[in-house]
């Protein structure tokens, strides 16, 4: 059976960076990565099995950050086994907490947004 899969590309700046606080945030591992001689990067990251892409914004694409436009059009749900273990280490990475992890609406998320502007759910929902 074939499987359909959606991978989100975030537009950054400063892409080299941003894998790093992904490393350090969400414990990404890299599966893919090309540094341009420009100092731009694209890469494919994975955090247990979610996979996600990074990439330099290019504006001569079309491809913008959020920094770049002043907020994002998209949020990123990760639902974890452990969400308040998973926002602390996002936080204590960089991240800023837009709101704290708590039971609400059937589920324990909290909100955060990273250096780059890209704004995460990270929860569970509740049995």
């Amino acid at each position: 059976m074939h499987q359909r899969l959606i991978s989100p590309m975030l537009s950054v700046r400063r892409g080299a960076e941003a894998i790093e606080f992904y490393r350090a945030a969400f414990g990404a591992e890299v599966g893919y990565r090309v540094d341009a001689p420009d100092g731009a990067v694209v890469a494919r990251l994975a955090s247990e099995g979610a996979e996600f892409w990074v990439a330099d914004e290019s504006p001569e694409h079309q491809n913008f950050s959020p920094e770049t436009v002043g907020g994002g059009t998209v949020r990123l749900v990760m639902i974890a086994e452990n969400p308040d273990a998973v926002f602390d280490q996002a936080v204590a990475a960089g991240a800023r907490v837009v709101w704290p992890v708590g039971d609400r609406h059937g589920w324990r998320i909290g909100r955060v947004v990273d250096p780059f502007g890209h704004h995460w759910e990270i929860g569970k929902p509740l049995s």
